[in-house]
């Protein structure tokens, strides 16, 4: 019985070794894909933007003055101002900081619970049915009515939306680690290993989550973007970041009042949302179709 089970583990190559050989050509294809490429040094330079804006930014983001107010786009204010005279630029890659860094926790923590709940609704088939109907009755809710939900218990703000988005990132990561476990789960190996004694918890964090971690690394990609989008929606709405924190949907919504005599005010912060959303699912999307093992040649 031994020569026989462990015979598949033997001929099975590491986690290190498969990393190795696949890296190379993930990079290859990934480098002939330009508008990725184009997607994903936006997004590195948008995030180094985020990161370093305490000491890039011209003004203090939270410094009114009234007599710049609503100025057009200028040489001594590159994108204008708002409706309380501060400087668009310096809000812009504050709004950036905070709505990522809420983007970025939420996915995450959601991504990290999701997995962990569809792995084991996987290997575990007793528990399955209860993981899985928990997850139907999140899928039920549109996301909006658990920020709704949660602003009401919690009150409006980061914290409170980053909740909201954290849980509404829960139930389709969950959907999509199991259908992937599913998959894997019908390989020889991982007969192999059962065969040979190995812990569940071994067998899970080994071969299980490592052979899924390609899916849901592309899944949790896309869903940034979503996130992201989400949050600045429900920021839109007053229930995310409050006055004066910059955040690119309050921004967005602060502008409203003034579209037609200073559209710059909420134009600049919503096109910030749709060049950062576009440039994720575009990188997703280069990312999915690089790792699916069925589009490999």
């Amino acid at each position: 019985m031994t020569q026989v089970s462990a015979a598949p583990l033997a001929a099975l190559p590491t986690e290190a070794a498969t990393g190795r050989m696949l890296r190379p050509s993930i990079w290859r294809k990934l480098s002939r894909d330009k508008a990725a490429m184009l997607a994903a040094v936006f997004l590195v330079v948008v995030v180094a933007l985020g990161v370093l804006a305490p000491w890039i930014t011209p003004y203090d983001p939270y410094d009114n003055n009234l007599r710049n107010m609503l100025k057009p786009p200028s040489a001594a204010f590159w994108l204008g101002n708002d409706g309380l005279g501060r400087d668009m630029v310096s809000r812009l890659l504050f709004g950036i900081r905070t709505t990522l860094t809420m983007g970025i926790i939420a996915v995450a923590a959601g991504g990290s619970i999701g997995a962990v709940l569809g792995l084991l609704a996987a290997y575990f088939r007793r528990l399955e049915g209860p993981i899985m109907r928990v997850v139907d009755v999140l899928l039920s809710f549109p996301s909006i009515l658990f920020g709704l939900a949660i602003a009401a218990v919690l009150g409006a703000g980061t914290f409170s939306i980053t909740i909201a988005l954290t849980v509404a990132a829960v139930p389709a990561i969950a959907r999509i680690t199991r259908a992937a476990a599913l998959v894997v789960m019908q390989q020889e190996y991982i007969s192999a290993c059962r065969a040979i004694g190995m812990s569940d918890g071994r067998i899970i964090f080994r071969h299980l989550l490592p052979n899924c971690a390609s899916t849901i690394f592309v899944y949790l990609t896309l869903q940034l973007g979503q996130t992201i989008l989400l949050g600045a929606a429900l920021s839109f709405i007053g229930l995310g970041a409050q006055p004066p924190t910059a955040e690119l949907g309050t921004m967005a919504a602060d502008g409203r009042n003034f579209l037609f005599f200073a559209p710059h005010v909420s134009t600049i912060p919503s096109v910030a949302i749709f060049l950062i959303v576009l440039a994720f699912n575009v990188l997703g999307d280069a990312l999915r179709d690089v790792l699916d093992p069925r589009l490999r040649q």
